[in-house]
């Protein structure tokens, strides 16, 4: 039996040893890719553990953190980035920037977390984040089968300097309802140039706090005066009026400008 994954707790969220454990005991063969998706809170000035004095932010000595040397060398890569612009369901914390990276294996993520080079640059990010919700999960096959869809150039709202593109990310700890293009919302969604990003199964979440969760949703717009328009759609609010409340659950929806999107980007048809 390996041993229990032990590494201390970061001051910006809580390992669950559990799923760690899991991790690094699971059998090479076994094994594959995991996607880790983040979700990002700052300190508005970054605090060093050392007492150093900077004049960063908590968002600037995160950049200083960013190991993308690192990761190529696990050959992971990074496969979402952006900043938060608004945050629709979710009241606390307020999040800043979302970040999935994509691992070859999960051993690959345990490694990294030991490595001197990593440990080298984690202080930054220490420094930096308030707090972090990091969960892995492994996009499951494509099902559902959308037909023609029009073209981003087409939709009432295209993406026209500086409204470009958003991505749409729902967190939530139960099962979200399962797309069907013929319900009301999804139509509605369709006719302003949705893409279905997939709904992905939660594994486990590394770092946190005791929530747990189920799913994390990705759908992209081609630009926020799409979105809503969608929001706002007379014909999905009378829907969404009638529907039965969602009770229980911890949920986030975010709407995330993205610098980096292999996640959506395939589907977009411009």
């Amino acid at each position: 039996m390996s041993p229990r994954y032990e590494q201390p707790s970061p001051r910006y969220g809580a390992i669950d040893y559990d799923y760690a454990s899991t991790m690094a005991s699971l059998d090479p063969a076994d094994d594959g890719p995991v996607w880790m998706v983040n979700l990002m809170k700052y300190r508005e000035r970054a605090e060093y553990s050392d007492g150093r004095k900077t004049n960063f932010t908590g968002a600037e000595a995160d950049d200083l953190y960013a190991p993308l040397e690192i990761l190529a060398e696990l050959g992971a890569e990074v496969a979402f980035f952006g900043t938060v612009q608004s945050q629709i369901v979710g009241e606390s914390p307020q999040w800043d920037r979302v970040g999935v990276v994509k691992y070859p294996t999960r051993a690959s993520f345990i490694a990294m977390q030991t490595r001197p080079d990593f440990m080298a640059k984690h202080h930054h990010k220490e420094a930096g984040m308030e707090f972090t919700i990091i969960v892995g999960s492994t996009p499951p096959p494509t099902t559902t089968t959308l037909g023609e869809l029009p073209s981003w150039t087409e939709v009432e709202f295209p993406a026209v300097r500086p409204d470009f593109p958003v991505v749409v990310l729902h967190l939530s700890s139960t099962p979200l309802q399962v797309f069907r293009p013929e319900d009301v919302n999804a139509r509605v969604a369709l006719r302003h140039g949705l893409r279905p990003g997939g709904t992905w199964p939660v594994e486990g979440t590394i770092i946190g706090d005791d929530r747990r969760w189920s799913e994390v949703r990705w759908d992209a717009y081609p630009s926020r005066a799409a979105f809503d328009a969608v929001a706002y759609d007379p014909e999905r609010l009378a829907a969404v009026a009638t529907s039965e409340p969602s009770e229980g659950r911890d949920e986030y929806v975010l709407v995330v400008r993205p610098f980096i999107d292999t996640i959506t980007k395939s589907l977009h048809k411009n």
